[in-house]
């Protein structure tokens, strides 16, 4: 008999992410209320008699939902990049950064905004091509070990120092308009976002989504092991590469259009996983709802923490992460003396 709870913990899921996604386009520097929000959204793009001011409509679609979309769509694709970088490695600290994939993604489009003047590179292949090469890095550094998972992350760690070192090189060498503009990016931000930047990101984190629910099969295979995965005919190194390789993919992207961002793709993996379970295609639908709906309340924080300031997104979800990892520690530590 098929458990019902998981089913009705998404359909919760769902539920708030919509009520969240309202509440985003309320919130602002200028208040508007729900009915204007509800007539603009619904009723003014069909009907040439609306209710809403027309101030009111241009805020709503030019402004405001770009940027919310664009939180919903990172927080959404970082989630299931850890969620997967987790399930197929077996560690629970997997994510894009542990990895150093976001340092590559963050150190090839800090190259390309510090030599925009003389190359012709977009930042967004920049940053995928620093995802990958970190990627590459990591397999070359840990050779023939590359089939064990533990040497695997160590290589990892030892890629993202590095090229997080490399990252400050340029930073310190730049001039200090350069490297404002640089530090502000890193942090990462949501507010310059714009409709025409959707399309890759949404695209690339779809493709990458269907991709992992049509092999989810082998991934829940993988996580119990590589030997049983062998023993079932899954070319076990050849599909972790893949996986890594799509992670990368979505991680440069995302990283090319708001910066970098950490603590997402950690955190929310292991509060999908306690409300759903384990199962990699009930885990991957819940990291979708719950890591867009956590995106869109730290863009809401951010942009009323402080008059007239945008806080940078990256503050926040360190802030927040590290909270929640402090009291999960200080809960297991009571539960383990009790």
């Amino acid at each position: 008999m098929i458990s019902r709870r998981p089913v009705l913990l998404i359909g919760i899921a769902i539920g708030l992410l919509f009520a969240t996604l309202l509440a985003a386009t309320c919130s602002g520097s200028v208040a508007v209320n729900l009915m204007d929000v509800l007539r603009s959204l619904f009723i003014c793009p069909f009907q040439d008699n609306c209710d809403a001011p027309e101030l009111t409509q241009r805020i709503i679609w030019e402004i405001r939902l770009p940027r919310i979309l664009m939180a919903l769509i990172t927080g959404a694709g970082l989630a299931i990049t850890g969620a997967m970088m987790q399930s197929v490695t077996r560690n629970p600290l997997a994510d894009p950064y542990l990895f150093g994939i976001s340092s590559g993604a963050s150190l090839g489009a800090s190259i390309v905004m510090s030599l925009a003047s003389s190359i012709a590179i977009s930042i967004t292949l920049g940053a995928f091509l620093g995802a990958m090469f970190s990627v590459i890095l990591m397999l070359a550094l840990a050779g023939r070990s590359a089939a064990i998972v533990e040497r695997l992350l160590l290589s990892g760690v030892a890629v993202s120092f590095m090229l997080s070192a490399f990252t400050s090189l340029i930073l310190y060498y730049s001039s200090p308009q350069l490297a404002a503009t640089l530090l502000f990016w890193m942090m990462g931000s949501f507010s310059d976002s714009q409709w025409h930047e959707l399309a890759l990101p949404w695209v690339t984190v779809l493709t990458g989504t269907i991709l992992f629910l049509i092999f989810h099969r082998w991934i829940g295979v993988l996580q119990a092991g590589d030997e049983n995965a062998h023993t079932l005919g899954v070319p076990v190194n050849q599909f972790r590469l893949l996986v890594l390789l799509v992670c990368a993919a979505i991680t440069g992207v995302l990283v090319a259009h708001v910066g970098g961002i950490g603590f997402v793709g950690l955190m929310i993996p292991h509060i999908a996983r306690f409300l759903v379970g384990a199962q990699i295609h009930r885990m991957l639908i819940m990291c979708i709802f719950l890591g867009g709906t956590f995106m869109v309340w730290v863009d809401i924080v951010a942009h009323s923490t402080l008059t007239n300031q945008v806080l940078p997104i990256g503050i926040v979800t360190s802030t927040v992460g590290s909270l929640f990892f402090f009291v999960i520690l200080k809960y297991r530590s009571r539960k383990d003396i009790e």
